[in-house]
């Protein structure tokens, strides 16, 4: 079978299905992306790269600024799966994350291909995320919104099938589509995101450069891409003095990058961790920022996890959740509508309120003080993984999808090995 895939970032969400299908003998999965790991490598899967078509005209109408962007993208990996066929590689079937574009012409390059594509999110002025934050939004922000599905309305359209990670995310896109969308999960590795042998970790076992834990007999864990209100960050971080004062021998792991991903950006030169810095004082030797860490480091962070505090707005849900409760993590995580579909208070894990740092840090300082008596919540957290998250559970069904759907397309193509532009 010939599968193309392509997703902005490599591998992203796709990892597990690429490898498992770049592994299988008589496969050709030639993954195309426009910001790979140059330092990750796939067996048996041929990287590609494209690039989106020119910067944007600085004539452009604001409303356009996004939909122009979503067209050079696809434009950009139009020409780059036009040299792919023009090179022999036509696929039984792809497989695309809709969102930034490069999916909107591939019914146009590969008219009999059938095209299963990604979705993670639909945007509405009205949903449970845009009024979160309770600001009322202008009209032109609304128009902004709406526009901001034009590339994904198109995909929804021209795919055979679509996938959605949870039924929360599912939920938020138009009911007319919902017969086209099949809610599954990428699939955690429970395997290697497996609770330590031993039970915690201690936190001076912890392997990470330059990270002194010394005099550290409880570790509080945060992890997120960004620092960011999507994620919690300034509620986080408001918490810390409270805890910190009633815990003397507590320290603070928050892993991630000083970057946004998802909320409004700052100034050039600002950040929402800078910005909790100037206003909150901490004790800075037991607060902690390790950056972004390799997978090994981070399993060991959630090891050595006293408690995990996940925070999120009515968004897509993050996958070090569940890594996290994989682990056997004991989670605080906030009362939102995403973290409902795998949290339930009191049974795996806590629910605290996004919006009350005194909350969040009451709920933590609970955590910190019954580590014996809610020892049944990390079981009952990892069991909910193995149960419904399970990548032995999850990628069988991905497969499935794309193995039916290629079995509906022409199958018969003359072989081409295509190599690896990286």
């Amino acid at each position: 079978m010939r599968i193309l895939i392509t997703h902005n970032n490599f591998p992203a969400q796709f990892r597990h299905i690429a490898e498992y299908l770049g592994r299988t003998p008589g496969n050709q999965v030639v993954f195309v992306t426009k910001t790979p790991r140059k330092e990750w490598t796939i067996e048996g899967v041929t990287k590609v790269i494209f690039t989106p078509n020119q910067s944007l005209r600085e004539d452009s109408h604001p409303l356009c600024t996004n939909f122009e962007n979503s067209i050079r993208h696809a434009q950009g990996m139009s020409q780059t799966c036009v040299a792919l066929k023009e090179r022999g590689f036509i696929p039984d079937v792809i497989l695309g994350h809709s969102g930034w574009g490069q999916t909107l012409f591939m019914r146009d390059i590969f008219p009999d291909t059938p095209f299963i594509c990604y979705f993670e999110w639909y945007y509405s002025s009205t949903s449970a995320e845009t009024t979160f934050d309770m600001r009322k939004r202008t009209i032109s922000e609304r128009a902004q919104l709406r526009l901001r599905n034009d590339a994904i309305l198109h995909d929804l359209v021209s795919c055979q099938s679509g996938i959605t990670p949870t039924n929360w995310q599912r939920s938020q896109f138009p009911s007319e589509f919902h017969s086209k969308l099949v809610q599954v999960h990428d699939g955690i590795d429970t395997h290697y995101f497996s609770p330590h042998h031993t039970g915690l970790l201690s936190p001076q076992e912890l392997n990470i450069p330059g990270l002194d834990l010394t005099g550290a007999k409880e570790l509080i864990t945060y992890c997120a891409r960004g620092m960011e209100p999507y994620r919690g960050f300034p509620q986080f971080y408001q918490a810390l003095p409270a805890i910190l004062a009633q815990r003397p021998d507590c320290h603070v792991l928050i892993v991630g990058e000083d970057r946004v991903c998802y909320s409004p950006k700052l100034p050039e030169g600002d950040s929402y961790r800078k910005r909790m810095e100037a206003q909150i004082k901490v004790d800075e030797s037991r607060v902690h920022f390790t950056g972004p860490l390799p997978y090994g480091q981070y399993k060991q962070v959630l090891l050595a996890s006293s408690a995990h505090i996940y925070l999120t707005w009515p968004f897509v849900l993050s996958w070090s959740l569940l890594e996290a409760m994989s682990c056997g993590c004991l989670i605080i995580g906030s009362d939102t509508d995403p973290v409902h579909e795998v949290l339930r208070h009191g049974e795996n894990g806590l629910m605290t309120d996004f919006h009350s740092p005194a909350h969040i840090a009451d709920t933590t300082l609970f955590a910190l003080e019954k580590q014996a008596e809610l020892r049944d919540l990390r079981t009952n957290a990892r069991q909910t993984i193995l149960d419904t998250y399970c990548l032995s559970k999850c990628l069988p069904i991905h497969l499935k999808i794309l193995a039916e759907a290629a079995r509906s397309g022409p199958r018969y193509h003359k072989h081409t090995t295509i190599q690896s532009d990286s």
